[in-house]
Protein backbone atom coordinates (compact mmCIF):
# COMPACT_ATOMS: atom_id res chain seq x y z
CA UNK A 1 0.00 0.00 0.00
CA UNK A 2 1.47 3.23 -1.03
CA UNK A 3 1.95 5.98 1.65
CA UNK A 4 -0.81 8.31 0.25
CA UNK A 5 -3.55 5.50 0.61
CA UNK A 6 -1.78 4.53 3.50
CA UNK A 7 -2.54 8.25 5.19
CA UNK A 8 -5.96 8.27 3.76
CA UNK A 9 -7.00 5.16 5.10
CA UNK A 10 -5.46 5.80 8.98
CA UNK A 11 -7.37 9.26 8.80
CA UNK A 12 -10.45 7.71 7.40
CA UNK A 13 -10.53 5.51 10.25
CA UNK A 14 -9.50 7.84 12.87
CA UNK A 15 -12.07 10.36 12.27
CA UNK A 16 -14.61 7.03 12.97
CA UNK A 17 -13.06 6.40 16.23
CA UNK A 18 -12.97 9.73 17.54
CA UNK A 19 -16.88 9.97 16.23
CA UNK A 20 -17.39 6.60 17.95
CA UNK A 21 -15.23 7.51 21.67
CA UNK A 22 -16.74 10.88 22.03
CA UNK A 23 -19.83 10.52 20.96
CA UNK A 24 -21.17 6.78 21.26
CA UNK A 25 -19.22 5.66 24.56
CA UNK A 26 -18.70 9.07 26.04
CA UNK A 27 -14.91 9.25 26.80
CA UNK A 28 -13.47 12.28 27.55
CA UNK A 29 -10.32 13.57 28.99
CA UNK A 30 -9.76 11.99 32.90
CA UNK A 31 -11.42 8.76 31.61
CA UNK A 32 -9.60 5.25 32.20
CA UNK A 33 -10.28 2.84 28.82
CA UNK A 34 -9.68 -0.56 28.16
CA UNK A 35 -11.16 -2.71 25.69
CA UNK A 36 -9.82 -5.94 25.98
CA UNK A 37 -8.90 -7.55 22.65
CA UNK A 38 -5.68 -8.48 20.55
CA UNK A 39 -3.67 -6.87 17.96
CA UNK A 40 -5.52 -8.72 15.01
CA UNK A 41 -8.85 -7.35 16.15
CA UNK A 42 -10.08 -3.99 15.08
CA UNK A 43 -10.75 -2.87 18.70
CA UNK A 44 -7.25 -2.77 19.31
CA UNK A 45 -7.38 0.29 16.79
CA UNK A 46 -10.61 1.36 18.51
CA UNK A 47 -8.67 1.27 22.33
CA UNK A 48 -5.73 2.98 20.47
CA UNK A 49 -7.98 5.83 18.96
CA UNK A 50 -8.88 6.59 22.79
CA UNK A 51 -5.56 9.00 22.47
CA UNK A 52 -7.61 10.84 20.24
CA UNK A 53 -10.34 12.26 23.19
CA UNK A 54 -7.33 12.65 25.70
CA UNK A 55 -8.26 9.33 27.88
CA UNK A 56 -5.74 7.47 29.90
CA UNK A 57 -5.17 4.06 27.39
CA UNK A 58 -5.07 0.62 29.03
CA UNK A 59 -3.37 -2.18 27.70
CA UNK A 60 -3.99 -6.27 29.17
CA UNK A 61 -1.40 -8.77 27.57
CA UNK A 62 -2.29 -12.46 28.45
CA UNK A 63 -5.57 -14.77 29.26
CA UNK A 64 -8.39 -12.88 30.73
CA UNK A 65 -9.36 -16.22 32.05
CA UNK A 66 -5.80 -16.88 33.94
CA UNK A 67 -5.88 -18.01 36.75
CA UNK A 68 -9.15 -17.06 36.66
CA UNK A 69 -12.06 -14.95 35.36
CA UNK A 70 -11.46 -12.34 37.69
CA UNK A 71 -8.49 -11.14 36.38
CA UNK A 72 -9.17 -8.21 34.56
CA UNK A 73 -12.10 -7.25 37.25
CA UNK A 74 -8.74 -7.31 39.37
CA UNK A 75 -7.41 -4.99 36.48
CA UNK A 76 -10.28 -2.50 36.97
CA UNK A 77 -9.74 -2.17 40.30
CA UNK A 78 -6.16 -1.42 40.48
CA UNK A 79 -6.14 0.84 37.35
CA UNK A 80 -9.45 2.88 38.44
CA UNK A 81 -10.96 2.26 35.40
CA UNK A 82 -13.90 4.11 34.21
CA UNK A 83 -14.93 2.35 30.93
CA UNK A 84 -14.08 -1.31 30.71
CA UNK A 85 -14.75 -2.93 26.95
CA UNK A 86 -15.06 -6.82 26.41
CA UNK A 87 -16.98 -9.33 24.06
CA UNK A 88 -20.68 -10.93 24.81
CA UNK A 89 -18.74 -13.92 25.03
CA UNK A 90 -16.58 -13.06 28.24
CA UNK A 91 -19.30 -12.16 29.77
CA UNK A 92 -21.59 -15.31 29.35
CA UNK A 93 -18.42 -17.29 30.33
CA UNK A 94 -18.77 -14.93 34.10
CA UNK A 95 -22.63 -15.71 33.86
CA UNK A 96 -21.33 -19.67 34.28
CA UNK A 97 -18.57 -18.63 36.91
CA UNK A 98 -18.30 -17.64 40.38
CA UNK A 99 -16.91 -14.29 39.57
CA UNK A 100 -19.08 -11.65 41.39
CA UNK A 101 -17.21 -8.13 40.24
CA UNK A 102 -20.11 -6.30 42.44
CA UNK A 103 -18.93 -7.92 45.67
CA UNK A 104 -16.07 -8.91 45.10
CA UNK A 105 -13.99 -5.92 44.18
CA UNK A 106 -14.09 -2.11 43.85
CA UNK A 107 -15.32 -0.70 41.38
CA UNK A 108 -16.47 3.00 42.58
CA UNK A 109 -14.89 4.58 39.10
CA UNK A 110 -16.20 2.32 36.62
CA UNK A 111 -19.09 4.48 34.87
CA UNK A 112 -19.40 2.27 31.45
CA UNK A 113 -19.10 -1.27 30.02
CA UNK A 114 -19.04 -2.10 26.26
CA UNK A 115 -20.11 -5.05 24.65
CA UNK A 116 -18.96 -6.37 21.29
CA UNK A 117 -17.77 -9.49 19.03
CA UNK A 118 -21.48 -11.11 18.83
CA UNK A 119 -25.20 -10.94 20.09
CA UNK A 120 -25.17 -10.03 23.98
CA UNK A 121 -28.22 -11.98 25.27
CA UNK A 122 -31.36 -10.32 27.03
CA UNK A 123 -29.70 -12.65 29.92
CA UNK A 124 -26.25 -11.01 29.08
CA UNK A 125 -27.87 -7.64 30.35
CA UNK A 126 -29.47 -8.53 33.16
CA UNK A 127 -26.64 -10.19 34.67
CA UNK A 128 -24.19 -7.37 34.48
CA UNK A 129 -26.55 -4.84 35.99
CA UNK A 130 -27.56 -7.46 38.91
CA UNK A 131 -23.45 -8.72 39.59
CA UNK A 132 -21.46 -5.84 37.67
CA UNK A 133 -23.44 -2.45 39.38
CA UNK A 134 -26.75 -1.54 39.11
CA UNK A 135 -26.33 2.13 37.57
CA UNK A 136 -23.49 1.21 35.01
CA UNK A 137 -24.37 2.27 31.55
CA UNK A 138 -23.47 -0.88 29.40
CA UNK A 139 -23.51 -0.16 25.69
CA UNK A 140 -23.38 -2.97 22.95
CA UNK A 141 -21.86 -2.67 19.81
CA UNK A 142 -21.96 -4.18 16.46
CA UNK A 143 -19.84 -3.39 13.10
CA UNK A 144 -17.04 -4.69 11.17
CA UNK A 145 -13.58 -5.48 10.61
CA UNK A 146 -13.61 -4.57 6.97
CA UNK A 147 -14.73 -1.40 7.95
CA UNK A 148 -12.75 -0.86 10.91
CA UNK A 149 -15.46 0.56 12.55
CA UNK A 150 -19.06 0.49 14.35
CA UNK A 151 -22.67 0.67 12.40
CA UNK A 152 -24.41 0.35 15.43
CA UNK A 153 -23.59 1.71 19.07
CA UNK A 154 -24.43 3.21 22.36
CA UNK A 155 -25.56 6.79 23.14
CA UNK A 156 -25.32 8.35 26.91
CA UNK A 157 -28.97 10.18 26.21
CA UNK A 158 -30.69 7.24 25.75
CA UNK A 159 -32.54 4.31 27.64
CA UNK A 160 -31.10 0.90 27.74
CA UNK A 161 -33.04 -2.11 26.70
CA UNK A 162 -32.01 -5.57 27.85
CA UNK A 163 -30.77 -7.07 24.33
CA UNK A 164 -30.67 -3.94 22.13
CA UNK A 165 -28.26 -1.77 20.93
CA UNK A 166 -29.17 1.40 21.63
CA UNK A 167 -28.94 3.49 18.25
CA UNK A 168 -27.72 3.45 14.86
CA UNK A 169 -24.38 5.24 14.57
CA UNK A 170 -24.29 9.08 13.71
CA UNK A 171 -23.27 9.39 9.94
CA UNK A 172 -23.94 5.81 9.31
CA UNK A 173 -27.58 5.08 6.72
CA UNK A 174 -28.07 1.56 8.71
CA UNK A 175 -31.50 -0.03 7.35
CA UNK A 176 -33.22 -3.70 7.85
CA UNK A 177 -34.14 -4.68 4.33
CA UNK A 178 -35.91 -7.40 3.01
CA UNK A 179 -35.58 -9.78 0.65
CA UNK A 180 -37.28 -7.21 -2.13
CA UNK A 181 -34.94 -4.83 -0.71
CA UNK A 182 -37.43 -2.84 0.64
CA UNK A 183 -37.07 -1.01 4.21
CA UNK A 184 -38.59 -2.67 7.08
CA UNK A 185 -38.93 -2.15 10.79
CA UNK A 186 -39.41 -3.72 13.51
CA UNK A 187 -38.93 -7.13 11.33
CA UNK A 188 -36.05 -9.09 11.12
CA UNK A 189 -33.82 -8.20 7.48
CA UNK A 190 -30.81 -8.21 6.13
CA UNK A 191 -28.39 -5.12 7.13
CA UNK A 192 -27.28 -2.59 4.86
CA UNK A 193 -25.56 0.79 4.18
CA UNK A 194 -27.74 2.51 1.93
CA UNK A 195 -24.72 5.92 1.73
CA UNK A 196 -21.29 5.28 1.72
CA UNK A 197 -18.92 5.49 4.91
CA UNK A 198 -15.61 6.98 5.19
CA UNK A 199 -13.25 4.06 6.09
CA UNK A 200 -15.35 1.52 3.42
CA UNK A 201 -12.94 -0.25 1.31
CA UNK A 202 -13.17 0.77 -2.17
CA UNK A 203 -11.39 -2.19 -3.70
CA UNK A 204 -9.75 -5.48 -2.67
CA UNK A 205 -6.29 -6.13 -3.37
CA UNK A 206 -5.63 -8.90 -6.15
CA UNK A 207 -9.04 -8.57 -7.69
CA UNK A 208 -8.43 -6.27 -10.55
CA UNK A 209 -12.25 -6.26 -11.74
CA UNK A 210 -13.49 -6.12 -8.73
CA UNK A 211 -15.51 -9.23 -9.01
CA UNK A 212 -14.72 -10.28 -5.69
CA UNK A 213 -15.49 -7.16 -3.98
CA UNK A 214 -18.74 -6.89 -5.77
CA UNK A 215 -19.56 -10.65 -4.71
CA UNK A 216 -18.91 -9.63 -0.93
CA UNK A 217 -20.64 -6.62 -0.60
CA UNK A 218 -23.26 -5.64 -3.26
CA UNK A 219 -24.28 -8.94 -5.21
CA UNK A 220 -27.75 -8.91 -3.01
CA UNK A 221 -28.77 -5.42 -3.58
CA UNK A 222 -26.94 -3.64 -6.33
CA UNK A 223 -25.77 -0.33 -4.89
CA UNK A 224 -26.25 -1.39 -1.28
CA UNK A 225 -23.89 -2.54 1.03
CA UNK A 226 -25.36 -6.18 2.74
CA UNK A 227 -22.88 -6.76 5.53
CA UNK A 228 -24.56 -10.31 5.90
CA UNK A 229 -25.86 -9.91 9.40
CA UNK A 230 -29.75 -10.24 10.56
CA UNK A 231 -31.12 -6.96 11.95
CA UNK A 232 -33.99 -5.66 13.40
CA UNK A 233 -34.59 -1.73 13.95
CA UNK A 234 -37.50 -1.47 16.68
CA UNK A 235 -40.15 1.05 16.55
CA UNK A 236 -37.53 3.16 19.71
CA UNK A 237 -35.27 3.40 17.22
CA UNK A 238 -32.80 1.01 19.06
CA UNK A 239 -31.25 -2.21 16.74
CA UNK A 240 -30.96 -5.96 17.72
CA UNK A 241 -28.72 -8.13 16.04
CA UNK A 242 -29.90 -11.92 15.58
CA UNK A 243 -25.73 -13.13 14.19
CA UNK A 244 -24.95 -13.84 10.57
CA UNK A 245 -27.76 -13.97 7.67
CA UNK A 246 -25.60 -16.60 5.97
CA UNK A 247 -25.83 -19.12 8.97
CA UNK A 248 -29.46 -18.39 9.02
CA UNK A 249 -31.46 -21.11 10.84
CA UNK A 250 -34.26 -21.70 7.91
CA UNK A 251 -36.77 -24.75 9.44
CA UNK A 252 -39.80 -25.44 7.05
CA UNK A 253 -39.56 -21.93 5.49
CA UNK A 254 -39.39 -20.27 9.07
CA UNK A 255 -36.06 -17.81 9.09
CA UNK A 256 -34.58 -17.83 12.46
CA UNK A 257 -30.74 -16.38 13.70
CA UNK A 258 -28.85 -18.84 15.51
CA UNK A 259 -28.33 -16.64 18.50
CA UNK A 260 -31.87 -17.15 19.43
CA UNK A 261 -31.14 -20.98 20.36
CA UNK A 262 -27.72 -20.19 21.92
CA UNK A 263 -29.06 -18.08 23.60
CA UNK A 264 -31.79 -20.96 25.37
CA UNK A 265 -29.07 -23.62 25.55
CA UNK A 266 -25.87 -21.66 26.91
CA UNK A 267 -28.37 -20.67 29.63
CA UNK A 268 -28.48 -24.06 30.91
CA UNK A 269 -25.86 -24.17 33.71
CA UNK A 270 -24.24 -27.79 31.89
CA UNK A 271 -23.19 -25.95 28.60
CA UNK A 272 -20.74 -23.38 28.47
CA UNK A 273 -20.69 -22.67 24.57
CA UNK A 274 -22.30 -24.16 21.65
CA UNK A 275 -22.74 -24.23 17.52
CA UNK A 276 -25.67 -24.88 15.29
CA UNK A 277 -25.70 -25.35 11.88
CA UNK A 278 -28.65 -25.78 9.44
CA UNK A 279 -27.40 -27.54 6.54
CA UNK A 280 -29.61 -27.97 3.40
CA UNK A 281 -28.47 -30.64 0.98
CA UNK A 282 -29.60 -31.02 -2.90
CA UNK A 283 -32.10 -33.51 -2.92
CA UNK A 284 -31.65 -34.52 0.61
CA UNK A 285 -33.46 -33.66 3.92
CA UNK A 286 -32.47 -30.77 5.87
CA UNK A 287 -30.00 -31.86 8.94
CA UNK A 288 -29.23 -29.11 11.93
CA UNK A 289 -26.74 -30.73 14.10
CA UNK A 290 -26.16 -28.48 17.44
CA UNK A 291 -22.40 -28.49 18.93
CA UNK A 292 -22.13 -28.33 22.56
CA UNK A 293 -19.04 -27.52 25.04
CA UNK A 294 -20.28 -29.28 28.69
CA UNK A 295 -19.17 -27.43 32.06
CA UNK A 296 -16.66 -29.84 33.44
CA UNK A 297 -18.04 -33.29 35.18
CA UNK A 298 -20.92 -33.04 32.53
CA UNK A 299 -21.98 -36.38 30.49
CA UNK A 300 -23.68 -35.23 27.46
CA UNK A 301 -26.48 -38.45 27.84
CA UNK A 302 -29.96 -38.80 27.08
CA UNK A 303 -31.30 -37.08 29.79
CA UNK A 304 -29.41 -34.07 28.95
CA UNK A 305 -30.28 -34.28 24.86
CA UNK A 306 -33.91 -34.37 26.09
CA UNK A 307 -33.69 -31.44 28.54
CA UNK A 308 -31.76 -29.68 25.82
CA UNK A 309 -34.24 -30.06 23.55
CA UNK A 310 -36.88 -29.56 25.52
CA UNK A 311 -35.72 -26.09 26.53
CA UNK A 312 -35.47 -25.53 22.82
CA UNK A 313 -39.07 -26.91 21.93
CA UNK A 314 -41.02 -24.82 24.99
CA UNK A 315 -38.44 -21.10 24.65
CA UNK A 316 -38.52 -21.20 20.69
CA UNK A 317 -40.42 -23.60 18.89
CA UNK A 318 -40.31 -27.83 17.72
CA UNK A 319 -38.80 -26.68 14.39
CA UNK A 320 -35.74 -25.79 15.50
CA UNK A 321 -35.24 -28.53 17.77
CA UNK A 322 -32.19 -30.31 16.52
CA UNK A 323 -31.55 -33.49 14.54
CA UNK A 324 -28.92 -34.35 16.83
CA UNK A 325 -26.80 -33.06 19.91
CA UNK A 326 -22.92 -33.22 19.46
CA UNK A 327 -20.44 -32.89 21.91
CA UNK A 328 -16.98 -31.24 20.79
CA UNK A 329 -13.97 -30.02 22.96
CA UNK A 330 -14.41 -26.07 22.11
CA UNK A 331 -16.09 -23.73 19.56
CA UNK A 332 -14.09 -22.21 16.62
CA UNK A 333 -14.03 -18.60 16.77
CA UNK A 334 -12.64 -15.78 15.19
CA UNK A 335 -9.80 -13.42 16.97
CA UNK A 336 -12.80 -11.42 17.69
CA UNK A 337 -14.65 -14.12 19.63
CA UNK A 338 -17.59 -14.98 16.47
CA UNK A 339 -18.23 -17.79 16.15
CA UNK A 340 -17.34 -19.83 13.09
CA UNK A 341 -20.58 -20.60 11.86
CA UNK A 342 -20.30 -19.91 8.08
CA UNK A 343 -17.13 -21.96 7.26
CA UNK A 344 -18.35 -24.66 9.53
CA UNK A 345 -21.00 -24.75 7.81
CA UNK A 346 -19.25 -24.55 4.63
CA UNK A 347 -16.94 -27.71 5.77
CA UNK A 348 -20.03 -30.06 6.58
CA UNK A 349 -21.58 -29.14 3.35
CA UNK A 350 -18.60 -30.69 1.45
CA UNK A 351 -15.72 -27.37 1.07
CA UNK A 352 -12.43 -27.89 1.42
CA UNK A 353 -11.33 -26.70 5.33
CA UNK A 354 -8.37 -24.96 3.67
CA UNK A 355 -10.11 -23.29 1.84
CA UNK A 356 -12.98 -21.84 3.81
CA UNK A 357 -11.53 -21.48 7.40
CA UNK A 358 -8.05 -19.39 7.43
CA UNK A 359 -6.17 -20.39 10.52
CA UNK A 360 -4.73 -16.70 10.57
CA UNK A 361 -8.30 -15.21 11.56
CA UNK A 362 -9.19 -17.71 13.99
CA UNK A 363 -7.84 -17.69 17.93
CA UNK A 364 -8.26 -21.57 17.98
CA UNK A 365 -7.90 -23.29 14.51
CA UNK A 366 -7.05 -26.37 15.86
CA UNK A 367 -10.48 -26.74 16.19
CA UNK A 368 -11.12 -27.10 12.57
CA UNK A 369 -9.87 -30.43 12.47
CA UNK A 370 -12.41 -32.15 14.40
CA UNK A 371 -15.38 -30.60 11.88
CA UNK A 372 -13.62 -31.61 8.91
CA UNK A 373 -13.60 -35.12 9.91
CA UNK A 374 -17.12 -34.78 11.04
CA UNK A 375 -17.82 -34.28 7.69
CA UNK A 376 -15.93 -37.03 6.38
CA UNK A 377 -17.73 -39.27 8.18
CA UNK A 378 -21.38 -38.34 7.63
CA UNK A 379 -20.71 -38.26 3.77
CA UNK A 380 -23.00 -40.46 1.89
CA UNK A 381 -20.81 -43.00 0.12
CA UNK A 382 -21.88 -41.67 -3.15
CA UNK A 383 -21.01 -38.37 -2.63
CA UNK A 384 -17.59 -37.56 -3.53
CA UNK A 385 -14.67 -36.60 -0.70
CA UNK A 386 -13.53 -33.02 -0.34
CA UNK A 387 -11.58 -31.68 -2.57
Amino acid sequence: MSGSIASSVSLMSSTSHLKALAFHQDLRPGDVFTWYTTTGWMMWNLLMGGLLVGCTVLLYDGSPGFPDLGTLWSFAEETGMTFFGTSAAFITSLMKSPIEPRTGYHLEKLKGMGSTGSPLSIEGFQWVYEHVKPDIWLTSLSGGTDVCSAFVAGCPLLPVRAGEIQCRCLGCAVYAFDENGTPIENEVGELVITEPMPSMPIYFWNDPDNRRYRESYFEMYPGIWRHGDWVKITPSGGVVIYGRSDATINRMGIRMGTSEIYRVVEDMPEILDSLVVDLEYLGRPSYMPLFVVLAPGVTLDDTLRARINDRIKSALSARYVPNEIIEIAEVPRTLSGKKCELPIKKILLGAPAEKVANPDSMSNPQTIAYFAAFAERTRLPDEPPNA
